[in-house]
This record gives C-alpha cells, sequence and structure tokens, in this order.
C-alpha cells in the first residue's frame, strides 16, 4: 500500500516531514503528491524536482486529496488548516504545539472524531522507546517509590531566531493569539514527556498548573520559565526551563525522582541514565519515527504514538501560560547581551543553577528565590 501525501509549510520545519516522506517513498511506502507554501517552493530543501507546488492549502486540496496532510505552520493556524484537511478526506500530521489554546484542541478533537480522521501530532519525542523501559525500571523498584519528575532544558537561542518571522516569540499577533514561548514551542517536548513518564497524557489527567514566566530578550513571550504542576495521581512535576543559558546543553533531560534513585532521560537523544546507591548506569534506546507509526497505524491499526486526544494534558500547560500574566522582563543587571546584530544573544546570571534546582526540588523560581524574580 502507498498512501500518498501533501506536506503544507516548506520553509521551516517542513524540510523534516518533506526528508521522512521521500525516505518512506524509497520505501515504497508513500508518494507526494503536492506542497503548499505562500513562499513557494524555491529554496525549500528536500523537495523533488517536479513536485506540484500550490499557494495554499485551499489551492492543493482543490487538483488533489491525499491521505494524509502534513502541517509544519504557524501555530496560529494549525486549527483552521487541520481542520480544513480532515473536511477534505485527510488524515494529518500536525507539528507541536497542538493548537493556539486549549478551546482550539478541544475543537480539533471534535473534528477528529467527526470526520473518523487521524491526528498525528509532532512531539518526536513520543515514539521513544524510553517509556517503556523506565516504566519498567519503575515496576522493578530499582529506584523506590517515585516522590516527583523534574524537568531541565538549557537552550541558547540568538536575535535571529526571534527575527525569522512575524509571530516568533510573540504571545498574539494581529489578535490572534499565538502564544510562541520556550514552555509552549521549542523546550513543549520537556513538559510533554514529563506528562507521559506519569501516565498523564490527557486534559482530565491535570489537577493543577502554576506558570512563573519571564523574557530576557525584547520579545512579548517567555524565554525562560518553571512550570510547576501535579496531576490526578498526585505527582508533582516541575521544570526550568530557558533559551538563555550560560552553558548550552543540546540534550534536556527528564529526572524521575525515586526514594532509592533517579532516572535520567535525554529525550533528544533517547539516552537512560539510572543512578541508585548501587552505582550509575547508561543506555541508548531506540526509537520509531512518527510517519512510519502513522502508516502503521492507517495500514494495520497499530496505535498512534502521538495521538492529539494524549497531547490534552500538555495543553492543559499551554492554556495556563496563554491564560497567565505577560511574562515578567529579567531586570538589566541579571542578564548579559553577546555581541550585536542577529548573531547577538543574552545570557541570564545563574540560569542554569536556578533551572537545576527547580528540577530537583520540584518548585519554580519565585517559590526558590531566584534574583529576577524579585
Amino acid at each position: 500500500m502507498t498512501t500518498t501525501f501533501a506536506v503544507v509549510g516548506l520553509h521551516g520545519y517542513g524540510a523534516q516531514h518533506l526528508g521522512q516522506i521521500n525516505e518512506l517513498a524509497e520505501a515504497g511506502r508513500a508518494r507526494l503528491v503536492g506542497v503548499a507554501d505562500p513562499r513557494g517552493g524555491e529554496g525549500a530543501r528536500n523537495l523533488p524536482e517536479g513536485t506540484a507546488v500550490y499557494s495554499d492549502l485551499d489551492a492543493l486540496l482543490a487538483e488533489v486529496t491525499p491521505d494524509v496532510v502534513t502541517l509544519a505552520t504557524p501555530i496560529h493556524t494549525h486549527l483552521p488548516l487541520a481542520e480544513r484537511a480532515m473536511r477534505a478526506g485527510a488524515h494529518v500530521l500536525l507539528e507541536k504545539p497542538t493548537t493556539a489554546s486549549l478551546a482550539e484542541f478541544e475543537r480539533l478533537v471534535q473534528v477528529s472524531d467527526e470526520t473518523g480522521k487521524a491526528v498525528q501530532i509532532g512531539f518526536q519525542s513520543f515514539g521513544s522507546h524510553a517509556f517503556e523501559r523506565i516504566a519498567d525500571i519503575v515496576t522493578s523498584g530499582q529506584i523506590g517509590e517515585v516522590r516527583g519528575i523534574g524537568g531541565l532544558g538549557l537552550w541558547r537561542r540568538a536575535r535571529s531566531y526571534y527575527d525569522r518571522s512575524r509571530w516568533a516569540g510573540q504571545r498574539r499577533l494581529d489578535g490572534v493569539e499565538v502564544v510562541d514561548g520556550a514552555v509552549t514551542n521549542p523546550l513543549a517536548h520537556s513538559i510533554a514527556s514529563a506528562l507521559r513518564i506519569d501516565g498523564s497524557s490527557r486534559a482530565e489527567d491535570v489537577a493543577e498548573v502554576v506558570v512563573d514566566l519571564y523574557h530576557a530578550n525584547d520579545i512579548e513571550a517567555d524565554d525562560t520559565s518553571a512550570v510547576r504542576l501535579r496531576t490526578t495521581k498526585g505527582t508533582p512535576i516541575a521544570l526550568g526551563l530557558t533559551l538563555a543559558a550560560e552553558e548550552p546543553d543540546t540534550k534536556p533531560r527528564i529526572l524521575v525522582h525515586g526514594t532509592e534513585g533517579t532516572i535520567e532521560f535525554r529525550y533528544t537523544s533517547d539516552d537512560l541514565v539510572v543512578r541508585t546507591a548501587e552505582g550509575e548506569t547508561t543506555e541508548t534506546v531506540g526509537r520509531t519515527g512518527l510517519f512510519v507509526n502513522l502508516l502503521d497505524h492507517l495500514e494495520g491499526g497499530t496505535p498512534l504514538l502521538a495521538d492529539v486526544r494524549d497531547t490534552g494534558a500538555f495543553m492543559r500547560v499551554l492554556e495556563a501560560v496563554r491564560t497567565a500574566p505577560d511574562p515578567a522582563q529579567v531586570r538589566d543587571d541579571c542578564f548579559t547581551q553577546v555581541g550585536e546584530g542577529p548573531d547577538s544573544y543574552r545570557v541570564i546570571h545563574g540560569v542554569d543553577d536556578w533551572c537545576r534546582r527547580v528540577a530537583t526540588e520540584l518548585a519554580t523560581f519565585s517559590e526558590l528565590g531566584a534574583p529576577w524574580t524579585r
């Protein structure tokens, strides 16, 4: 069986979608039937020569109905484009974050139910085999009783990252919700992965969310934030996340804190480190790609790894960010700007250690007394 695909959004993460489809096409499992982008296809990576290029999804759907439409478009376009694709008869692979609000998320699920179309969300970490392995380790009692889950993301983004599009780093654009901050977009996998480890994936699985939002950069959204939440199981979860790190780490990590040890999950590399009184062990596990999983679902009924419904708990966090007061500006004496122009970046003093404290003490920056919160 060959599944037909169309890709909407070519000049950002859509290039990754094209690469995945090209690999599946070589294996005889997929065929690209068209792409859409208002900027056209010139300069797009991984775009096969001769591919039909349309200005937008409507123009594409007027000529072809693919089995799957993939969307790598601005956050505020996710719901309308996904609904249009499903109404036309296509399944959807939609980049994270799922939508720009909890209400839009609920609408997306409703349309999926009405049309019977699958919606896979681009939380690539959900394909990691680490989740099953972590569950096995916890069940074995190796780290004792789980007392909480922490998360740590130390990234750095230059001025060019925020200048790449009008919606980057914005909470709203032209009166429309965008919600493009550290918590909800670049480090969203941290939140979603921590919730998945707890087995808390649906919106109703989250009992409480507290957000502590700041920015050092001249943006509207957050670039440095702490999130503390509690699931209906009673599990405390807290994450310290920044895009203004002192020493950037390309491997964000989730920490499962037990009474007898910890499990560290580095979700970008699928590494697991288990630390107990007996010592430390490290292993790297495999991963199932979301495109392959979607095809397996369509062809044989394999459960989706990132079903839209299983991003509801993450959407509760996004909604808390969306409805919170605007992030506070970090004081000038608490950060340093390095360089000038598009390659310049800002570093918050001591932020790395404060993020680690959030992940280990399971409290927010404000609760811990970080200097920029005072």
